[in-house]
């Protein structure tokens, strides 16, 4: 039978985002895929370098809209190191709490869309929504903003934290913990998903490394690394917590390990709670004129995001980036969609991107 090519997308459902798919079918068999991106592209490292420095996080959170408050504590620190601004302690900690909880928010919209994407019932959609939606709250009333926070600023937050923050925050923990722990029974005990995500999709992990993936992605195939262990930023080196691992690399494991990934995030929350100082506020600087150090170096920063190491590239002008690169960790990811897809079903497809946790205005900026 002669190869057959057909288009997917660019169309918003499965893709997970305006992604359009060139597939080479032998039969149902696929045997090349080539994304193409471009339909979402609104140049944003262009625009990042004709604002002024905290003119700019807002346009960092629209890159990924799930996991906003990541980029946007990234960009601010990359200004911070270009102007010498120090970040106090309780702020350090504050940050790294409202990251993992967004981490774990990022992720619980990724289980529960994947469990969708292999043709579960509608119960893990809803209990991962329901459960992401408590830590929406807490991140609301941190920042007085649902979806896009813009909540960092250099040396701090925006704001204080509420009077009772520590509580709700460990209180949360123990509710998340409590359900999460019951999404195990409900995902793993459905022969469908199993049978749908066990030996698909696989990886090799030498091909992940030579790749580039990041995250959940490169930890599934084996590979221990995470940002938050190998470059300690804020307090990470003095809290514990392990990195879950896979060991197949297919789109089971990349489940077990962000499923994993939740609860090694609230014990970080818990730890840093313990260590942040009672005493003392975590107030930034307000939006004014700055400018860097004079004779500034080119600055280089790299973060543990939910779906990988996000990294920025900034060289430092007077009142803003005069060049600044951003590396997403989707984009590379969404790199080894061939390697991953090459000889499984046609059907398979869409389990494999799911797995990888994309999204397209990260990809496409």
């Amino acid at each position: 039978m002669p190869i057959m090519r057909i288009n997917v997308g660019p169309i918003h459902p499965s893709t997970h985002g305006v992604l359009r798919l060139v597939v080479d079918l032998d039969g149902d068999t696929v045997k090349n895929v080539e994304p193409h991106i471009g339909f979402l592209h609104r140049g944003v490292e262009k625009l990042l370098e004709t604002r002024m420095y905290m003119q700019n996080p807002s346009y960092l959170e629209k890159l990924d809209y799930i996991a906003p408050l990541s980029w946007d504590e990234l960009y601010v620190s990359a200004v911070e190191r270009a102007t010498g601004i120090p970040v106090k302690e309780r702020a350090q900690y504050a940050r790294m709490i409202l990251l993992e909880f967004q981490r774990i928010a990022s992720h619980l919209l990724w289980l529960g869309t994947f469990c969708n994407d292999v043709g579960q019932l509608l119960t893990m959609f809803t209990w991962c929504f329901r459960d992401r939606a408590a830590v929406l709250k807490l991140l609301e009333d941190v920042s007085g903003s649902r979806m896009f926070y813009v909540n960092m600023r250099l040396g701090g937050l925006d704001r204080d934290l509420p009077a009772d923050f520590a509580k709700r925050a460990y209180d949360l923990t123990e509710y998340l913990e409590k359900k999460i722990s019951e999404y195990k029974d409900v995902v793993e005990g459905d022969s469908v998903f199993m049978g749908r995500t066990k030996g698909i999709g696989v990886l090799d992990r030498n091909e992940a490394i030579n790749i580039g993936v990041s995250g959940p992605v490169l930890r599934a195939a084996g590979v221990s690394e995470d940002v938050r262990k190998s470059q300690p930023y804020y307090f990470y080196d003095k809290v514990k917590f392990k990195l879950p691992i896979g060991f197949k690399s297919d789109s089971y494991d990349r489940y077990r390990v962000r499923y994993e990934e939740m609860f090694e995030s609230i014990r970080i929350i818990r730890q840093a709670l313990d260590l942040m100082p009672e005493t003392g506020d975590v107030k930034g600087l307000p939006i004014k004129l700055i400018g860097p150090n004079a004779n500034p170096d080119p600055v280089q920063i790299s973060r543990e995001l939910p779906r990988g190491e996000g990294m920025i590239y900034m060289i430092p002008d007077k009142q803003r980036p005069a060049r600044i690169s951003l590396r997403s960790p989707a984009f590379i990811n969404l790199a080894a969609l061939a390697a991953m897809s090459k000889e499984t079903k046609f059907a398979d497809l869409f389990v494999i991107m799911g797995s990888l946790d994309i999204v397209l205005a990260e990809i496409d900026r």
